[in-house]
């Protein structure tokens, strides 16, 4: 019952990051500032972005309720805020402020914090860090876009 308690508590903080973030961006892949961008040809649909990232936090909310259970607190939730930042500020970085290079290093630092996870908790988590893989499939395709847009724009 408390593993069902934790995947809820996480459930609850990171769709809540993808409410701020989509809050913050403004009208984001909407705006013309973005529709006028010379994107990358592997750019997805815009449908693709919600399905993955609701993909991507449902599996990330169940491997934190693990890794919650599993070891000490602190450092898993240190790192956790940590990713919960980057993910809502990058938002606002890159669509509403428009600042690519600062969204790109953002990214990359969203990106390394969330392969920390994966490295440093793999002997605690086994097979569950599979649980995590589609959040750092995704951030790198994603980093790929943003580098894109930096280097073509």
């Amino acid at each position: 019952m408390k593993l069902l308690k934790y995947i809820i508590i996480f459930l609850i903080n990171n769709f809540g990051a993808l409410a701020i973030g989509t809050w913050l961006m403004g009208n984001g892949p909407q705006d013309s500032w973005y529709l006028n961008l010379n994107k990358a040809p592997w750019t997805p649909p815009g449908w693709v972005f919600g399905a993955a990232w609701t993909t991507i936090m449902v599996c990330f909310s169940i491997y934190m309720a693990f890794l919650y259970k599993a070891i000490s607190k602190g450092m898993v939730l240190g790192l956790f805020a940590l990713q919960f930042i980057l993910n809502v500020i990058w938002n606002y970085i890159f669509f509403n402020r428009h600042f690519i290079g600062l969204g790109f290093t953002t990214i990359l630092f969203l990106t390394s914090a969330i392969f920390i996870f994966m490295i440093n908790f793999k002997k605690e988590m086994g097979l569950k860090t599979i649980l995590i893989l589609p959040y750092f499939i995704w951030l790198c395709i994603a980093s790929s876009l943003n580098a894109y847009i930096l280097i073509y724009n």
